[in-house]
């Protein structure tokens, strides 16, 4: 929704007639691919295509099935064309992506059964097309999970792209050059293509931070916006437009001021981030020297380019649910080893934390189980202990992937008992004893932690210390169930902070009971990487990080401005603090600039 902006002032009244007025608006979203542009707008939108469900003739079925068959042919000659553009701009790693589409036109599976389908119900390929791929595509799009929500974007680039190529239509081919793209979503291929035509940026209706498209789009180097809703219908192509990927804005029709601010907020961060270039290869250290360690959240292989790009450390939390995204099922127990062998090679001296799989009852067992509220129900470690199969599974594959060298780590998500922690391990002492009868070679010495995401592990915490290797605070979910606010429900959204006492109390307790038994102690929640909080967390103790790869080199600026004597006194203070509002306020006045 149009908001007026606080920053930057907007100018005076003029004595211009009303009607040549043009309005400034500022559109708030989420910030998914740093940058500032500004520009026209090219306006791009992915409408609904409509199927004709007519049936066909029972002589013309060879006739659709052929019609299909080139559909899927033309298809898969884009894509490839795609992926090899793809690989040329930012290497192999991203043209991946559109190697998933590919294998998923190969899938016998769902060719068969559309096959099938427009032999025995006569009817079109495109609306059985629509229908069978859209399963999929919904099933996405219900789930509990940001991760798989993104992802239907993918498949449903896919679907209409096959349709596209039954109809005969094509591609658009040209745009002009140095435009903002403005759309109500982007796939990823049309953020490939769209910048062949050296486009200066992109905003969305929708999308999400970690969606291909925005992985692409900073790989690029390209800013985008995601999340703003209905701004395709606020704009028109040749609007002067501004694009904030900092912090997450767009400015539409802006006055002449808030250009020339925008432009000096430009020039100083093109200066900065020159500055941040140095210290990508630097250890990150605070002002009085002390070692403080960053690493990357990461979803997919693709984003371990982006590990050495912004001086991460390693990998401090690999989402492993994002195996299921391209199969539909749980992944093989060789598909896992495969994979994770991948990651090991690729950062072979890094730590490589895996974190089993995160999801809900619903992707796990790729079945209609629906629940009435999946975030309080069979997900996380509940599912890996209760469906012992899938679990020894994915343990065999990392262990076995670190046999191949580096420092491979395993965390169990939704942790809140120690019976839990123990049950694992009873499962992770047979998958070894199973591994050396089969004389199949394993990484022995695999640390094993959990996520403290939920309070009653806060509660217990100092018995979860003494018996794991490490923890970490995945403070998304701790938030969301501590102050028992969904943060995806806009009615109570304002109720979702992450300064409140009890939070900063929770942390704090996590802390320390760490460092009293000797066990490593990270965060990999969003509060990990926000500026204002970073004196809290260095002040309690704090000196592990996991968090987007392209917030590290700004972090390490801040943290090197910081004297952990200072911190520790912010930290006391802000522990005795009442209200999230005052702590907010007292953060915004200790921290560091970037």
């Amino acid at each position: 929704m149009a908001r007026t902006p606080k920053r930057p002032p907007q100018p005076a009244a003029s004595a211009t007639p009303a009607a040549a007025v043009v309005t400034e608006h500022v559109f708030a979203g989420l910030a998914a691919s740093r940058g500032i542009v500004i520009g026209p707008v090219y306006l791009y939108r992915h409408d609904h295509i409509s199927i004709d469900s007519e049936h066909i003739a029972a002589e013309d079925i060879e006739l659709e099935l052929s019609r299909f068959k080139a559909a899927c042919e033309r298809s898969e000659k884009e894509l490839t064309k795609i992926a090899s553009v793809t690989e040329q701009k930012i290497g192999t790693t991203y043209s991946a992506i559109f190697d998933a589409q590919i294998m998923m036109l190969h899938d016998r599976t769902l060719i068969d059964l559309i096959t099938y389908r427009i032999r025995t119900e006569l009817k079109g390929a495109g609306a059985v097309v629509d229908e069978e791929i859209s399963k999929y595509q919904k099933l996405l799009l219900q789930s509990g999970e940001a991760l798989f929500r993104e992802r239907a974007t993918d498949i449903a680039d896919l679907k209409d792209r096959i349709i596209r190529n039954l109809r005969s239509e094509q591609l658009i081919s040209h745009i002009d050059e140095n435009c903002i793209v403005v759309a109500n979503m982007l796939t990823p291929a049309d953020v490939i293509l769209f910048s062949r035509q050296s486009i200066k940026g992109c905003a969305t209706d929708t999308g999400g931070v970690t969606s291909h498209a925005a992985l692409i789009c900073s790989s690029l180097n390209l800013p985008m916006v995601v999340g703003l809703h209905h701004i395709s219908e606020q704009v028109k192509n040749g609007d002067q437009i501004i694009i904030d990927g900092y912090d997450g804005k767009v400015i539409i029709n802006p006055q002449p001021e808030t250009i020339e601010f925008y432009t000096r907020k430009q020039k100083r961060r093109a200066m900065s981030m020159s500055e941040l270039g140095r210290l990508t290869s630097a250890e990150t250290r605070t002002k009085c020297k002390h070692r403080i360690f960053l690493y990357s959240n990461i979803d997919f292989k693709e984003e371990l380019a982006s590990i050495e790009k912004f001086g991460s450390e390693g990998v401090g939390l690999f989402r492993s649910e994002s195996l299921f995204i391209s199969r539909g099922k749980p992944p093989s127990e060789q598909e896992q080893f495969d994979y994770y062998s991948e990651l090991v090679r690729a950062i072979p001296a890094r730590p490589l934390v895996v974190r089993l799989f995160d999801v809900g009852g619903d992707k796990m067992l790729f079945a209609s189980y629906k629940e009435e509220n999946p975030n309080l129900g069979w997900r996380g470690v509940r599912i890996l202990i209760d469906v012992p199969e899938i679990l020894e599974s994915q343990l065999r594959a990392v262990f076995r992937a670190a046999a191949l060298g580096g420092r491979l780590q395993i965390m169990l998500p939704m942790i809140s008992s120690m019976e839990e922690v123990r049950a694992v391990k009873k499962v992770i002492a047979k998958v070894k004893t199973d591994l050396r009868k089969e004389k199949i070679a394993f990484g022995d010495a695999v640390p094993l932690g959990v996520m403290i995401e939920v309070p009653a592990a806060v509660e217990i915490i100092d018995d979860l210390t003494k018996e794991l290797d490490f923890v970490s605070i995945g403070t998304n979910d701790l938030i969301q169930y501590t102050l028992a606010v969904d943060r995806n429900n806009g009615i109570v959204q304002s109720l979702y902070k992450k300064f409140h006492p009890a939070i900063v109390r929770m942390v704090s307790r996590v802390i320390k009971a760490a460092k009293r038994n000797s066990c490593r102690v990270s965060m990999c929640g969003e509060m990990a990487s926000d500026p204002n909080a970073l004196v809290l967390l260095l002040g309690l103790g704090l000196a592990e990080f996991s968090v987007v790869s392209s917030a590290i080199p700004e972090m390490k600026k801040m943290i090197a401005g910081i004297r952990l004597s200072d911190a520790r006194k912010v930290a006391a203070k802000c522990l005795t603090l009442g209200t999230a509002l005052e702590i907010e306020h007292t953060l915004k006045h200790a921290r560091p600039q970037a």
